[in-house]
């Protein structure tokens, strides 16, 4: 896939407007009451946006025009949907709606076949969780969705599975503060266990000097196996912040264990 052109479905990507916050805000308050050349201004004040977001699909074999085409209808449907109440940035809430987009069409259009069914459960799926991140403003419970779709947690993790591309470990998937989530941070570690490795190194001596929030972090993660959004609904933070606060506690204990 070609991302280095400049022309990209007619649109000359090396000449893209940029818009300041006051701008934002001002085509923002203009788009709610209903002005749709203010809405075409914010599109086109975004659509780099959606070229950062095409280019981590570059292992694709998809045409870029296409992809862009889909990830600015990502763009319209989240400036359709966001709330500026949320005190959110549009940046932060469009760009999962933009890999969202893409990612379906990339599925619908996969050489390898997935029955139209398991589509519609796998679907069904998705748009629950992100409704109900829109409405909670936090990741759902399997349990959640499946009541919310009224569908067996089974059927919807059968189904989640069976659309899936491959993707690297190394993906970012999200972003808070400045701290990047990646795919390796939601995978939770079941053979790093105490008794796999505490054996050859002082751990327990370098986990007695972290704070007891980190130390609890570092147990659930690698002595209990669970992954950083569980460890994080349990203490009552953001992955994020679990994120961030794992690699420093690590860091510390590599610190330690090498001094």
């Amino acid at each position: 896939m070609a991302l280095n052109k400049v022309e990209i479905c007619g649109v000359n990507t090396s000449h893209l407007p940029v818009l300041t916050n006051e701008e934002k805000e001002s085509l923002f308050e203009r788009i709610k009451q209903g002005d749709s050349e203010a809405r075409e201004q914010y599109i086109k004040g975004n659509l780099r946006l959606v070229l950062s977001v095409i280019k981590r699909f570059s292992n694709s074999n998809e045409n870029a025009d296409d992809l862009f085409q889909i990830g600015c209808v990502g763009l319209m449907k989240a400036i359709d949907n966001f709330d500026t109440t949320l005190n959110v940035k549009f940046s932060t809430y469009a760009v999962p709606m933009i890999i969202g987009e893409i990612r379906r069409y990339l599925r619908d259009n996969n050489s390898i076949r997935v029955s139209r069914s398991l589509r519609d459960t796998a679907y069904k799926a998705i748009y629950a969780r992100e409704n109900y991140m829109k409405t909670h403003l936090k990741e759902p419970t399997l349990n959640e969705i499946a009541e919310e779709t009224g569908i067996e947690k089974e059927e919807i993790v059968y189904a989640l599975d069976a659309i899936q591309s491959p993707v690297s470990l190394y993906e970012p998937v999200y972003t808070e503060g400045g701290d990047t989530l990646y795919v390796m941070d939601q995978i939770s570690d079941k053979k790093s266990k105490e008794e796999n490795w505490v054996e050859d190194l002082s751990l327990k001596e370098a986990l007695n000097r972290l704070d007891k929030r980190e130390r609890k972090i570092v147990e659930m993660r690698f002595y209990e196996g669970r992954t950083q959004m569980e460890v994080a609904q349990e203490i009552g933070i953001s992955q994020a912040q679990v994120s961030r606060l794992e690699k420093h506690a690590l860091k510390n204990m590599r610190t330690y264990l090498r001094s």
